[in-house]
């Protein structure tokens, strides 16, 4: 028996020891993935960030409609919400929040990695860039600002390309393979080396495609451009002339790195829906221009010179990092991350709607995944009771 304990022993000590050996010999990326597992929307403290300070002497807030909350969901549109684990649902209309649903602990006051809703971010971004004659032009080569960017098809890539997601760029917009470059550039510490040195395998401003990736060498031009982190640029351009109420917070891949520009912006839902009112406004804020209206009119347009996902001509639902959702009778533009973090302006209601929460449907109508759709009908239901 003694015998049988001590072989038991060795076997089970030589089989920890070998899954050592073989976590240590992966790369740090997929190392960080395997103790952190999925994606999720609380994981400030997982990373490196920076914070992207709001002016607390200068802040809008949003006032409270008449018949603030007076909507109560009926009990399918709640245990939908809960199913899917929201975490906070405004509706907005005329400036002031007519309805407000925190859930699952959540709270006014709480950030949300909102995902690839900071593409939006970053599209904007571009757009000011592109105002203040950083960026001198869209059809200018990525090569003009980041000269190394040379290799095979790289020099035919414009910034137009990049804010369209028609770069072409050898990425793979896999979340679940540990050992995909979404991953790498989720959980690595090696951004700008990863982005810039992958290459271009389909002919530049042919095809969307949605390609993280193509965000990030986005951000890199605008750093490259202004001369400014991504955050501060932020900061100064957006956060604070939005009269914001809360720091914001930008994922790094690195202390000291650089910022996740295609998924890890975190803030509150209030706060996000500014980007939405910006829309609305044509990228006015309370009289101030934050971005030009002939920028921000092509941004939320689509880009229908392009062939769409399916290689179908036009393209009709994504314009400069920002989706055009169709419903109805709405052409909606709006922001939206995985785990179905949602910001929908309507233009045609002067509205807003957010969603932020766990978990999203995998059930998709054409480029829409259902729960999206779901959230609309609820929205109508307190918009238009």
């Amino acid at each position: 028996m003694k015998m049988k304990r001590k072989r038991i022993f060795r076997l089970t000590a030589a089989g920890i020891l070998l899954l050592a050996v073989i976590y240590l010999s992966l790369p740090y990326y997929a190392r960080q993935a395997l103790v952190h597992w999925m994606p999720v929307i609380d994981d400030l403290e997982t990373f490196s960030r920076d914070t992207v300070h709001c002016n607390p002497d200068n802040v809008w807030h949003w006032p409270l409609a008449e018949n603030y909350n007076h909507h109560l969901l009926s009990p399918d549109d709640a245990d939908y919400m809960d199913e899917l684990e929201t975490v906070a649902f405004l509706v907005i209309r005329h400036d002031s929040i007519l309805f407000e649903s925190y859930r699952n602990g959540w709270s006014d006051t709480q950030t949300s990695n909102i995902y690839s809703a900071t593409k939006t971010i970053v599209g904007l971004l571009a757009g000011i860039a592109l105002d203040e004659g950083h960026i001198r032009s869209l059809d200018d080569p990525v090569n003009a600002y980041i000269p190394d960017y040379t290799k095979g098809n790289q020099k035919k890539v414009t910034v137009r390309n990049l804010l369209t997601m028609s770069a072409g760029m050898d990425w793979d917009e896999s979340y679940a393979s540990l050992f995909s470059v979404t991953t790498h550039g989720y959980y690595g510490n090696d951004l700008y080396d990863l982005v810039t040195g992958l290459g271009v395998s389909e002919e530049p401003g042919v095809q969307y495609s949605y390609r993280s990736g193509e965000t990030q060498l986005l951000a890199f031009v605008i750093e490259a451009a202004t001369g400014k982190t991504l955050s501060r640029y932020a900061e100064e351009k957006l956060w604070k002339p939005m009269q914001t109420e809360h720091d914001a917070y930008w994922l790094l891949d690195k202390k000291g790195g650089d910022e996740k520009a295609f998924c890890c912006f975190h803030t509150t839902a209030r706060d996000v829906a500014r980007f939405a009112r910006l829309m609305l406004r044509h990228g006015d804020w309370n009289g101030r221009r934050i971005v030009s209206e002939k920028y921000l009119n092509e941004a939320l347009s689509p880009a229908n010179y392009l062939k769409d996902q399916w290689g179908k001509s036009p393209l009709n639902y994504y314009g400069f990092q920002t989706w055009i959702m169709h419903y109805k009778d709405q052409t909606n533009p709006y922001m939206r991350g995985m785990l179905g973090q949602y910001v929908i302006a309507i233009p045609s209601l002067d509205a807003i709607v957010v969603r932020l929460g766990h978990k999203r449907s995998d059930v998709y109508e054409r480029e829409l995944t259902t729960d999206i759709i779901r959230y609309m009908d609820i929205a109508m239901k307190i918009l238009d009771p």
